[in-house]
C-alpha cells in the first residue's frame, strides 16, 4: 500500500463525515441556502489566498526544477482556474470584488490557513504537501461524488461548482501532489511518516470544520 493510500484510509472517518455534511450534500441536491453558500465562497476565497502562499513556498523549498515547475503549475491553477470560479460566483451573487477581497477570515479560516503555513515554514516539502493535500484531494472526491447526483452538474446555482471540482483539470492538481508525496515518503523513518500522517489528519479535520463553519455561517463571537 502506498503512503498516500495509507493516510487516506486513516482519514476515512473524517472524510466520510465531510462528504455527508449537509452543506456538501446541499450543493449536490440543490437544497443549500444561498446565504450559506455566499458565506462559504467569501471565506474560501480568503483561504485560497493563504493556500496559494503555501503552494508558492513549495517552489522555494523544492530541490529540483521539475518539482519547482510542478508547484508553479498548481499555483497557477489555484490562482486562476479555482479563484476565477469564486470571482465569477461573487459577481453572480451580487458580491463586489472589493467586498470579496475585504472579507474578514473567520476563526476556522484563520486557524486552518495558519496551521498550513506553520507546517510549510518548517522547511519540508513533504510536510507542506501533507498539509495542503486534503483540500485538493477531498474536493475532487466530493466533486466526483456530487456529479453522480441526477441534475447536480446542471443545477442553476451550484452546477458550475460541481463541474469544476469534478473536472479532470482540477483532479490533476491532487494527483500530482499525491504522486509527489509518495515519492518523498520513500525511505523515511516510521516517526517521520507518522508526523506526515498527523499533519494530513489535522488538515482533514480542518476541512470538515470549514464545511461546518460555512453551513452555520459562524464568525467571530464578538464583532469589532
Amino acid at each position: 500500500m502506498t503512503f498516500s493510500k495509507h493516510i487516506r484510509k486513516s482519514a476515512d472517518p473524517i472524510w466520510k463525515a465531510s462528504h455527508e455534511h449537509p452543506f456538501v450534500q446541499g450543493i449536490g441536491n440543490g437544497s443549500l441556502d444561498v446565504e450559506a453558500f455566499k458565506y462559504f465562497m467569501c471565506q474560501d476565497y480568503k483561504y485560497l489566498i493563504e493556500y496559494s502562499r503555501v503552494i508558492a513556498m513549495g517552489s522555494v523549498l523544492a530541490t529540483d526544477l521539475k518539482t519547482m515547475a510542478g508547484f508553479a503549475k498548481v499555483l497557477d491553477d489555484t490562482l486562476n482556474m479555482e479563484m476565477d470560479l469564486h470571482r465569477s460566483y461573487a459577481e453572480r451573487l451580487g458580491i463586489s470584488r472589493e467586498k470579496l477581497e475585504a472579507t474578514t477570515p473567520g476563526p476556522v479560516t484563520l486557524a486552518y490557513s495558519s496551521y498550513m503555513m506553520a507546517e510549510a515554514q518548517k522547511g519540508s516539502v513533504a510536510e507542506l504537501i501533507a498539509a495542503i493535500l486534503p483540500c485538493a484531494w477531498s474536493y475532487y472526491e466530493i466533486g466526483l461524488e456530487l456529479a453522480k447526483i441526477p441534475g447536480a452538474t446542471e443545477h442553476e446555482q451550484y452546477g458550475e461548482w460541481v463541474r469544476m471540482y469534478a473536472s479532470d483539470e482540477f483532479g490533476d492538481i491532487g494527483n500530482w501532489l499525491i504522486t509527489k508525496l509518495d515519492e518523498l515518503a520513500e525511505g523515511k523513518t516510521e516517526g517521520e511518516l507518522d508526523r506526515l500522517e498527523e499533519i494530513f489528519l489535522n488538515t482533514s479535520r480542518f476541512e470538515y470544520m470549514f464545511w461546518d463553519m460555512a453551513y452555520k455561517r459562524e464568525g467571530w463571537p464578538v464583532a469589532g
